[in-house]
């Protein structure tokens, strides 16, 4: 049904309020949001706007306030009263059952009678008739493990179509999908706006925003900042209103002539338990004064390839060498060993493996490196303890350079925001002025204010004529910060490409797993 100006909104907040014990998650949020639209909800980490939607999905109740869905009141207690009202919500992680088929996956929960087959050949039609309808291309029949994840994604808009979805939220829906899948389903959401279907987009990329909304509305601290028409803002502003000052979106990053090369890795291979081929015949180079960008969508091998080189995992076979010597086999004090040739790692993972959530930001601070003369005490046994003074310093000179708040060295670790937490793992590793810095996911769950300076500190690195190694499933970041790009898929390379002959589609292909040749200079 197309777009009336006669409909009433599909969706109306009004004084929504919602507490966690002390966590204030949404203060007296209220936006409507008008009917067969497509309307971005963005805002920092803890922003509430997970918590809203959840509210609005029947997960969660809120503790004040009116939903109105198309212009009636309604209580929403569970997500079946949603889905009676009409509202679908696809998640950020799938809710599928691998073993199923699609179409077992899309009557799961609503089949009527002991009797399936009615229901099979019911659902059959109607998804055939979805299918046609938006473009979805999904086979029924079809084993939902076997698919990749932008047509899993599509499996969840069927279910939720299926069920009569006139409202449909979307959590993070590009996260896992390569350019040419996020591509594929800005077309289905409009197709699907163009039928009279209003979406709910929620999303931490401002350029999604920007391309596929027609108006957006700002969270921060669970409140709402504004509301405004995309076609009468930018990214600039948005980001402003995100964080409540002026932010600096674009990376200044001089040209570099690389150095001498100080990684290397020769036909990289690891295989599981189960006699799976995680990586298969890696080989690359990481040069003084660059930065190297491993891109590809999660589970292609880059977690696997980083344990490798920060010697957290052994590889079942090849070579690396640093500063053209090869470092040993992983051993219980690898990694220990390789902190200490100056090799920096950055976890993907910071609060299971780079943080411990209980500890205060001093001790934090210092994990990995608690060995270092200079934190033990002066004399006789004392040298055998650590010097909470010396620690307590260190740390507060941490949180002075990296600008981390509170700027409290006592304060337990879990209180500190994901970006701060993440300046604290960056100031420890870059302390100890690396020749090599790994890093995955630097800004994985960062604010945008954080994520500005969190780059600027790494680009500082290259330009010292350091060498760092991000992995990154962020395009956008990759694109921004890396000199040359490596591009992986089912564990193997399938590309090599300088920054000045990268672009979106070219780096897409790669991600999809479609080799392409090397263009003149793309050397590994």
């Amino acid at each position: 049904m197309p777009h009336s100006a006669a409909r009433p909104p599909a969706l109306d907040l009004i004084g929504i309020s919602k507490r966690f014990g002390a966590v204030h998650a949404n203060r007296n949020v209220s936006f409507t949001v008008a009917a067969g639209s497509i309307h971005g909800i963005v805002g920092e980490n803890g922003a509430g706007k997970s918590t809203l939607m959840s509210i609005v999905y029947g997960f969660y109740r809120a503790d004040s306030g009116q939903i109105r869905v198309h212009g009636t009141e309604q209580t929403i207690r569970t997500s079946q009263d949603a889905i009676r009202l009409g509202i679908g919500m696809v998640h950020q992680h799938f809710m599928l059952v691998d073993t199923l088929t699609v179409l077992e996956n899309v009557i799961l929960g609503i089949e009527q009678g002991f009797r399936l087959a009615p229901s099979l050949a019911a659902a059959r039609t109607e998804l055939l008739r979805l299918n046609q309808d938006y473009a979805l291309d999904v086979d029924p029949d079809a084993l939902v493990g076997d698919l990749p994840v932008g047509l899993q994604q599509r499996v969840e808009i069927l279910k939720a179509l299926y069920r009569g979805a006139e409202i449909l939220i979307l959590d993070e829906p590009t996260g896992v999908l390569t350019p040419q899948e996020a591509d594929h389903l800005f077309r289905i959401l409009r197709t699907l706006k163009a039928e009279g279907k209003t979406i709910l987009l929620i999303t931490h990329k401002l350029r999604e925003i920007m391309d596929a909304t027609d108006n957006v509305t700002v969270m921060r601290g669970g409140a709402v900042v504004g509301t405004v028409k995309t076609t009468e803002t930018d990214k600039s502003q948005l980001a402003e209103m995100m964080v409540g000052r002026k932010v600096n979106l674009s990376i200044a990053k001089a040209d570099r002539t690389p150095g001498p090369v100080v990684l290397e890795g020769k036909n990289i291979r690891l295989v599981d338990r189960r006699g799976c081929v995680l990586l298969n015949d890696v080989n690359f180079t990481v040069r003084a004064g660059e930065i190297v960008g491993v891109a590809g969508v999660s589970g292609n091998g880059q977690s696997e390839l980083l344990d490798i080189l920060a010697g957290i995992r052994r590889q079942t076979s090849g070579e690396l060498l640093y500063h053209g010597q090869a470092l040993p086999a992983l051993s219980g004090t690898e990694a220990a060993r390789r902190r200490s040739q100056r090799i920096a790692h950055v976890p993907e993972d910071r609060m299971t493996m780079g943080l411990v959530k209980p500890f205060p930001a001093y001790e934090s601070a210092i994990l990995g490196y608690h060995h270092d003369a200079d934190l033990q005490g002066d004399k006789g046994l004392a040298r055998l303890l650590f010097d909470r003074k010396k620690l307590i310093a260190r740390t507060e000179g941490f949180m002075t350079e990296f600008d981390v708040r509170p700027p409290d060295p006592m304060l337990r670790t879990s209180l500190f925001s994901g970006g701060n937490q993440q300046k604290i793992v960056l100031a420890r590793e870059i302390h100890r002025d690396p020749d090599l810095l790994l890093i995955g996911q630097p800004t994985r769950g960062v604010d945008i204010g954080a994520i500005e300076f969190i780059h600027r500190r790494i680009v500082e690195l290259r330009d010292a004529g350091k060498a760092v190694l991000l992995v990154s499933v962020e395009l956008d970041e990759i694109l921004s910060l890396a000199d040359r790009i490596i591009v992986m898929a089912s564990g193997k390379i399938t590309g090599i490409v300088a920054r000045a002959d990268a672009d979106e589609r070219r780096l897409g292909l790669m991600m999809a797993g479609e080799a392409i040749p090397r263009a003149a200079g793309d050397a590994a």
